[in-house]
């Protein structure tokens, strides 16, 4: 468990690092877009909406705030967190920010080390929809779905997730990234899906996208998002 922290906080100064260079490294997100739309297509106005691992909270804060939606952020990352807080984000109800690591979510962990009850066991089953869109590649494949089943735990029955994943077989892989180093996992898409059941979520729908980065440096790859249903 020290090792996973010590390792969670190397990534965590790896993002500072990057700051806005990652939303410049990544401009077009099609399909976190859409995922958006299908989130505000189902929600009601005021539903709350957990975004974990929000970054710089582009473009999936201003989509969903601008809706209507309650929106709670979560980063490790203190740099990640300021340029979400300094997003775009105009609607009736402002954005809640926390940093949190993502393993402690729906933990006594959330209220104890990181002061935020909302999202331990007091937050069970309070939130309509979780998006989590490339945070769960940080961690390794064992540690995916205890996360996964975590973020199950603060959804309401019946409650959405919309992920963003990498489609490729990776566990916990260091890969070079915009001048630092991060260790990185993936699934094939029918591995994902499996995982996803497992969890207790019902994929209602999977989408392949080919991206190329626009930093030359990043290979391209393919990106999956995947809108699922909390079943049970």
């Amino acid at each position: 468990m020290r090792r996973r922290r010590a390792a969670r906080a190397l990534q965590a100064v790896a993002f500072d690092t990057i700051g806005a260079g990652y939303g410049e490294a990544f401009p077009a997100k099609d399909g976190q877009l859409e995922c958006g739309r299908r989130l505000l297509a189902a929600l009601e106005p005021g539903a709350r909406v957990l975004d974990v691992g929000c970054g710089t909270g582009e473009p999936t804060l201003p989509q969903l705030i601008a809706g209507g939606l309650r929106v709670t952020a979560v980063d490790l990352s203190d740099v990640m967190l300021t340029l979400a807080r300094q997003s775009r984000s105009t609607g009736p109800i402002p954005a809640e920010f926390h940093r949190i690591d993502l393993y402690d979510l729906a933990t006594e962990r959330a209220d104890r080390v990181w002061g935020a009850p909302s999202l331990g066991p007091a937050g069970h089953g309070s939130f309509a929809a979780v998006t989590a869109f490339f945070s769960l590649i940080l961690l390794p494949q064992d540690e995916i779905p205890t996360v996964l089943g975590r973020l199950r735990e603060l959804l309401r029955p019946g409650g959405l997730l919309a992920l963003g994943m990498v489609e490729a077989d990776l566990d916990h892989v260091p890969l070079p990234f915009l001048g630092t180093e991060l260790r990185i996992s993936g699934y094939l898409r029918e591995d994902l899906e499996r995982v996803l059941v497992a969890a207790g979520f019902a994929v209602e729908e999977c989408s392949g996208h080919p991206y190329a980065p626009a930093s030359t440096t990043l290979p391209p790859e393919e990106q999956l998002f995947l809108c699922c249903r909390r079943v049970g």
